[in-house]
């Protein structure tokens, strides 16, 4: 039986802290620690090596995209996976934390079934991806050539069949869409992600996304059947 996630909870809103922990506990979650701002989620990651760390954005002293930054650099890269916490689903804020290595983000009004499936999720290596969110996120603040953009992948690496995939999975496809629309196995498509994954130097899907667009392979308000 799969151990579950252990957590680090990073707000500087007591209640927010105390709700999210009380939601994580009844389903059989351990929060390993908590921290108030930044400084204190980065020393507490470090410290207590949890499997994933729930991480307000916005925080005193530190805030959580400088956070995002030093948790995911060594010596803890290949560690924790970060989802951001945020109030607002289009912020600037949210959009850098992703490109730093984010794994996803939840709004703090988050029902409890999601926070949980969250963490899960992210907890097993995907990327937490709220397609229609995520999606408009990306296509706001995505800027080709921008000097502030943590990630820029030359694409040349990618066969066609790979840059289709990624063109679709920047779309907000699932495998299993993949797999229809290109009428392969899912199990192909799973190849074909974690290659590109690979050779682009990717965390997860989130960035892979993000490249994507910062790339100019997708364009903002491109739909699926475009592509």
């Amino acid at each position: 039986m799969t151990e579950p996630p252990r957590v680090l909870l990073a707000d500087d809103q007591t209640l927010v802290r105390t709700g999210f922990r009380m939601i994580l506990g009844a389903d059989g979650i351990d929060v390993v620690a908590e921290a108030t701002n930044g400084a204190e989620a980065v020393e507490a990651a470090r410290r207590t090596r949890p499997d994933v760390v729930l991480l307000d954005i916005r925080m005193p002293e530190m805030d959580g995209l400088e956070a995002t930054r030093r948790i995911l650099e060594p010596p803890l890269a290949g560690g924790p996976r970060v989802i951001i916490l945020t109030t607002f689903d289009l912020d600037r804020y949210v959009y850098a934390a992703l490109s730093a290595g984010a794994s996803g983000f939840l709004l703090k009004d988050v029902t409890p079934e999601y926070l949980v499936a969250a963490v899960r999720t992210v907890r097993t290596g995907d990327a937490l991806l709220a397609p229609a969110i995520t999606r408009r996120l990306v296509q706001r603040f995505a800027q080709r050539g921008s000097d502030t953009a943590s990630l820029h992948r030359d694409l040349a690496s990618l066969t066609r069949r790979e840059l289709e995939v990624l063109g679709l999975l920047a779309r907000g496809l699932s495998n299993a869409e993949l797999a229809a629309r290109l009428h392969l196995a899912e199990t192909t498509v799973k190849t074909h992600v974690a290659r590109i994954l690979a050779k682009l130097g990717l965390r997860d899907r989130v960035q892979a996304v993000i490249v994507a667009y910062e790339t100019g392979l997708v364009s903002a308000g491109a739909t699926a059947d475009q592509m």
